[in-house]
């Protein structure tokens, strides 16, 4: 990490280290105290304390880096946003998709009722992982045999769902790269699949059983396209910290649950033809540089992101300045040894961040030697 992003990247880590310690600390109180008790009422404050979190980094795109979001979406499907239950279905184009979708979530009042299916790795995030667990994400190991049992429990929990909420499926299984792309490419070459030229090859079972545990409480699937435009860099963590912008499109589709076919076989082939629909969008995004078949959403840039993380600033500023005045921390060798290894901690903990995110170092899930194998099954109503 250079020293000059060090000098803004430490600041902004110790900022959301300390506050999120916090969080996670009143996650943990009320996940031992009220949950067993209540869930509904967990729940609730839950999503309000992970806000609290979470907005400090939605803050870091709207205000510190002023990454434009340009939204597509007819008027229809833009109105109910947040306003259901909906199961996401993104390509994975970005470092920064989940925080793209934490944006949208935010300015849809379901933030805090956000979630997604992330690797297990996710979950040891100091601070930001940690809040992911309280918050009901589903954590998988990519492996069928292992993840079957843990999808279709985290989904049934979402049953009594007390608010709206949102839940984000990456079924290509990792995150877009040209060296990924020419393995799906191959790898559709082999199978006789259509060949990708934008997305990679979505992997189905997940959403499979998504569909069969989620059909009878979740009325929507928002189909979600993130393109960048030619004349923008690609958004990054990294570039995030810096302050640098970005422009970002999101194409967004609202299709009915209840209009998806019955049968597994049929759902993943849905799911598949969605994504050669996607990867055509892409294409013709790449041509006109924009997605000319919705039109334009405004979606604002509301200031409570602004007040949370100066409201944290003040905190963590007053508290730190007590310390240092009730501790004489800074008054001897022993006490500024502890503040540089604390220092240190913190810029380590943001270079795993930075790191964590980047796509070139995302772990591509295995693909079948052969076609999935289809049970044909019907589900009972």
């Amino acid at each position: 990490m250079a020293i000059a992003a060090a000098t803004v990247i430490v600041p902004l880590g110790i900022l959301f280290f300390i506050s999120g310690l916090f969080v996670n600390l009143i996650q943990a109180v009320c996940f031992v105290l009220i949950r067993p008790l209540s869930k509904k009422t967990y729940r609730k404050i839950n999503r309000v304390v992970a806000e609290l979190l979470w907005l400090q980094l939605v803050w870091l795109v709207d205000w510190w880096a002023g990454v434009k979001i340009n939204v597509f979406a007819d008027n229809e499907s833009f109105s109910l946003m947040g306003k259901e239950h909906a199961l996401l279905l993104p390509n994975h184009r970005s470092d920064i998709d989940w925080l793209v979708g934490w944006v949208l979530a935010q300015r849809s009042g379901c933030l805090g009722s956000s979630i997604a299916v992330m690797k297990k790795s996710s979950k040891f995030l100091p601070v930001i992982g940690w809040s992911m667990w309280f918050s009901e994400y589903l954590f998988l190991e990519r492996s069928w045999a292992k993840d079957e049992n843990t999808i279709k429990a985290g989904l049934q929990r979402l049953r009594d769902y007390p608010q709206p909420f949102w839940l984000a499926l990456f079924v290509e299984g990792t995150r877009f790269t040209q060296a990924k792309l020419v393995a799906a490419q191959e790898y559709a070459t082999s199978q006789g699949l259509p060949i990708p030229r934008n997305v990679l090859i979505p992997r189905t079972k997940g959403f499979v059983s998504a569909v069969s545990h989620m059909r009878s409480f979740v009325p929507a699937i928002y189909d979600i396209t993130v393109a960048i435009p030619k004349s923008s860099p690609s958004p990054t963590m990294l570039r995030l910290f810096k302050g640098q912008s970005s422009v970002v499109h999101v194409h967004i589709k609202r299709h009915l649950m209840k209009e998806l076919p019955e049968m597994d076989e049929a759902v993943a082939q849905w799911c598949k033809d969605l994504f050669v629909e996607k990867d055509k969008l892409l294409d013709k995004h790449i041509a006109e540089d924009t997605f000319s078949d919705q039109p334009l959403q405004d979606i604002g840039r509301p200031a409570k992101p602004l007040l949370v993380v100066c409201s944290w600033a003040c905190i963590v500023g007053y508290g730190a300045l007590k310390f240092l005045q009730q501790s004489s921390l800074l008054s001897s060798w022993r006490g500024i040894a502890l503040s540089a290894f604390i220092l240190a901690i913190v810029t380590f903990l943001m270079q795993i961040l930075i790191l964590f995110t980047q796509s070139e170092r995302s772990t591509p899930a295995k693909v079948a030697a052969g076609k999935p194998r289809m049970t044909g099954r019907v589900r009972q109503q």
